[in-house]
């Protein structure tokens, strides 16, 4: 079997090569005449096309593997992903397309606009072997792209050795598609994969229910009745909230750190043994608005859970409802609803351009989920020119953030007004959920991507952030019942305040799988439960066992609303669950039954991850000139530095969380103290590299270090009881 001559003018019949390979690049050579060479030859010109269009099949099916399945894979299997970006149909067919067509198109065309150039400059054969390398090259480079996303999946290997072992796979595989013939014609059957993939995308993977929504609800409208029969409802769902973080020492509501958490509970029911059935929105969050529990992998939609709160309450109720990761409300109870400001069809370019650097990536840049890219818009960014209601608290700063207030957030509040139809006001925010980027005033800071929860270090600092966001969380409730106050909704209204799961922050544990439900059930089960009903002013605690699929029968009975179908949950109401083992679903239709605890093994036991004591206290506040300093230790590089040339008067962010790396002589456990403007406001040990390679984080919440315009950062190395010793830039 003779081997072809690179750049040989090969003919297209595969007889005539004697089994070796026909170039896709090449044409019929003498055959050809190509236009401005004397004239054109059909046959050539045919042939010409045939071998583009071969080239093109044949790039189709490798982008296939290496860009369209992955994506499709991942975001397919989170609906939840396209519903928080406000993605349309449309928008969402058209990421499929840009997923399968662009990517291909536009490596095929590099390769055939540069053989064209070529081939007008110097000639037909030189045209041929440039075309022939840019496409072997092309191949190559897709093939050892494929190398890496299987070498991650089946080795240990990272970085460097997994790059060498794809290079060599993406050449070897060169090599054999340069000399058997039969490696293209299998590539080019392969090119069904895209079709395949999309088609299993559109009608067969979880997500499909947003591409091609059909199911309507089969129940009626709710239970009608008279006006003053149902009292107006006001649900709040918070994400990613465990009941312990709001808890003092004595498991009480921290009233000194939660304000407004304090007041709601002092008003309320507070139901302290209610538990999320699962550790996944797109799973807990039906099963809270059904009364089942999560029996089948369903989008969080309308089409696929007809029967929920909103089609229950759509008889008597009018429907305000503000979600986020889920679309239950069908457009008849919720036709206004409008995508728009979460981004949609560019959001999504841009979350799925970050997605496929992760999966491309030989290093790993965190367990990158669709779910790491739910973060509020800002009103900015929507370009909308209206502002929300004004708060009547002067300590909420308001004023620096209008900018920078969740966009959904000020819709609800603008919805809590007197009406004469009964109304549901329905929100689902996605606070305290990380990403953990507010301090509490409402001031935004920015984290690094990859930066990790866990691990020595990371896992405290992961837990101070989500503190932080929760007393943000705080001041919206307070504008909440502020609202609800100066309209005079407040005591006639049932107002509802859960989450639909927790998080662990147990060291060894951090998260809500499996691993930490196990650990820490206390964090990821036990959610606040707060109800208060009409006319309900003194506060009450009722200890008996709650499960969140007892929320829709329960609010239910209380808005005098009929549930026409079967539930799983039961209406605290009418009876009391037997106390017991809890069902928790981490895959839907499969329960697991974690031991049953009551609020007091909450409380006191292993429930209650304890943060460790702040290194050096007595830094943090202190003038650097008051101290003693020292000859420089070393070096250190923060990479977020630039942000402190210039901060915005009133801009609504700040560089809060500071960043960066030291060189690899510098031991773990390493304190570094963080000056701004010449005042400490942070010590942060160094601790083992995250994937983004940051040794130390150190968080600065004072927001009195920062001025408008230009600001001082300085980082020191510091050691009880001894002087500061700088670090160089």
């Amino acid at each position: 079997m003779a081997e072809a001559e690179p750049g040989a003018a090969l003919t297209d019949d595969p007889a005539s090569t004697d089994g070796a390979s026909t170039d896709p690049a090449s044409t019929d050579g003498a055959a050809s005449t190509q236009p401005g060479e004397g004239g054109t030859s059909e046959p050539g010109v045919a042939s010409y096309g045939r071998t583009e269009l071969r080239a093109l099949v044949e790039v189709l099916a490798l982008c296939g593997l290496v860009i369209t399945q992955p994506l499709l894979d991942v975001t397919g299997k989170s609906p939840d992903f396209f519903l928080f970006h406000g993605a349309g149909r449309v928008d969402i067919l058209l990421l499929v397309a840009v997923y399968t067509l662009v990517p291909p198109l536009l490596l095929w065309g590099v390769g055939a606009v540069t053989g064209l150039l070529v081939r007008r400059i110097a000639g037909a054969v030189p045209g041929r072997v440039v075309r022939t390398g840019v496409h072997t090259v092309t191949l190559a480079l897709l093939l050892a792209a494929l190398a890496i996303q299987v070498g991650k999946q089946l080795s240990g290997l990272r970085g460097l050795p997994l790059v060498l072992i794809a290079v060599a796979v993406g050449a070897a595989g060169a090599y054999v598609y340069r000399r058997w013939q039969v490696t293209g014609q299998v590539l080019r059957v392969a090119a069904v994969g895209p079709l395949v993939f999309v088609l299993l995308f559109v009608f067969a993977s979880p997500a499909s229910a947003v591409v091609l929504p059909g199911a309507r609800s089969t129940a009626g409208p709710g239970g009608a009745g008279a006006a003053n029969a149902h009292p107006p409802v006001v649900m709040i769902i918070l994400d990613e909230f465990p009941l312990v973080s709001l808890l003092d020492a004595d498991g009480a509501i921290d009233a000194r750190r939660y304000p407004n958490f304090a007041r709601l509970a002092g008003e309320s029911t507070w139901y302290r043994n209610a538990t999320g059935v699962s550790g996944y929105t797109p799973y807990a969050l039906p099963a809270m608005l059904t009364g089942r529990y999560p029996a089948e992998k369903q989008a969080p939609h309308h089409s696929r859970y007809p029967d929920n709160l909103f089609t229950a309450f759509g008889g008597p109720y009018e429907i305000q409802a503000q979600e986020s990761i889920t679309q239950l409300c069908p457009p008849r109870q919720c036709p206004d609803r409008d995508g728009s400001a979460r981004g949609g069809l560019p959001t999504l370019l841009r979350e799925s351009a970050t997605l496929l650097e992760q999966i491309v990536s030989p290093s790993e840049v965190g367990q990158r989920d669709p779910e790491d890219s739910y973060r509020e818009v800002t009103r900015r960014e929507v370009g909308a020119d209206d502002r929300p209601v004004a708060p009547t608290d002067p300590q909420f700063r308001w004023g620096a953030l209008d900018e920078n207030q969740p966009a959904r957030f000020a819709d609800f509040l603008d919805t809590l007004r007197p009406a004469q139809r009964p109304t549901l006001h329905f929100l689902h925010l996605l606070l305290p959920h990380s990403p953990w980027n507010y301090l509490p005033s409402g001031i935004r800071y920015e984290s690094p991507d990859g930066m990790p929860n866990d691990g020595q270090g990371w896992v405290e600092l992961a837990h101070r952030r989500h503190l932080l966001q929760l007393e943000y969380t705080d001041r919206l409730l307070g504008e909440t019942l502020r609202r609800l106050d100066d309209t005079g909704l407040y005591d006639d209204a049932l107002v509802v305040l859960t989450a639909d799961h927790g998080v662990s922050f147990t060291p060894g544990s951090q998260g809500r799988g499996l691993g930490a439900v196990n650990r820490a059930p206390g964090e990821v089960l036990w959610v606040p439960m707060f109800v208060k009903r009409p006319g309900q002013r003194a506060g009450a605690v009722d200890d008996r066992s709650w499960e969140h699929v007892d929320l829709l029968p329960t609010v239910a009975d209380i808005a005098g609303v009929e549930v026409p179908w079967r539930t799983d949950g039961i209406s605290a109401l009418r009876t009391t669950r037997e106390p017991g083992d809890k069902h928790y679903y981490d895959q839907p239709g499969d329960p697991q039954l974690v031991p049953g605890g009551v609020f007091a093994d909450v409380v006191g036991g292993r429930a209650r991850p304890v943060l460790p004591a702040q290194p050096l206290p007595e830094l943090i506040g202190r003038n650097v000139a008051e101290l003693s300093v020292g000859p420089a230790a070393g070096s250190v590089t923060v990479r977020n530095r630039t942000d402190f040339d210039q901060i915005e008067q009133g801009g609504g962010r700040l560089p809060a969380l500071v960043y960066g790396t030291v060189p690899d002589a510098v031991p773990n456990g390493t304190l570094l103290a963080v000056a701004v403007n010449g005042r400490i406001g942070a010590v942060a040990p160094v601790v083992a590299p995250d994937p983004g390679g940051q040794r130390f984080a150190a968080l600065l919440p004072d927001e009195s270090l920062f001025t408008p315009g230009r600001n001082t950062l300085q980082v020191f190395q510091a050691a009880e009881g001894s002087v500061l010793r700088p670090l160089r830039f």
